[in-house]
């Protein structure tokens, strides 16, 4: 669809959503990122009309990717990617990525993820609101850090 942005474009628009707020990216709250991540969510990408081209998912967990286990909240968007055929080649993710620092009541929350696909028949907003209470938990806490990269998987 040509009124829609290109998927190459979806790092760029999510980075722009997140520091056009009056703080810097450095200074949100799980909130603050969560309502950016929604609107980004709601701006539809050029992508095939399938149900699984355009998701978005909600996870978090305590792991230890790199180091000591911290308490990971990540956003992120999936794309379809198709090949010159039309036939599905890879996907590609957009990720915002909170994290904490240890934290007994993180821990205690364990690990969710959920997803939302556009095209599926689903209600973005109603998926939002049935995650209200995960997010609540998390309400006003400052990451250590948030990360936004794309990749390939």
């Amino acid at each position: 669809m040509p009124d829609r942005p290109h998927t190459d474009e979806a790092l760029g628009l999510l980075r722009g959503g997140l520091e056009a707020r009056q703080s810097p990216i450095s200074e949100l709250t799980s909130q603050d990122v969560w309502l950016g991540f929604l609107r980004f969510g709601r701006q539809r990408f050029d992508t095939a009309h399938t149900p699984e081209s355009d998701g978005l998912l909600f996870q978090y967990g305590t792991y230890a990717f790199d180091g000591p286990p911290m308490f990971t909240l990540d956003f992120t968007r999936q794309f379809d990617i198709n090949d010159a055929d039309a036939e599905h080649d890879h996907y590609v993710q957009v990720h915002c990525e909170l994290t904490y620092p240890p934290d007994p009541a993180l821990h205690e929350l364990g690990s969710f993820n959920s997803w939302f696909f556009h095209d599926a028949g689903e209600d973005l907003d109603q998926w939002a609101e049935s995650l209200g209470c995960r997010v609540e938990r998390l309400r006003g806490r400052r990451p250590a850090a948030i990360r936004l990269y794309e990749e390939p998987v």
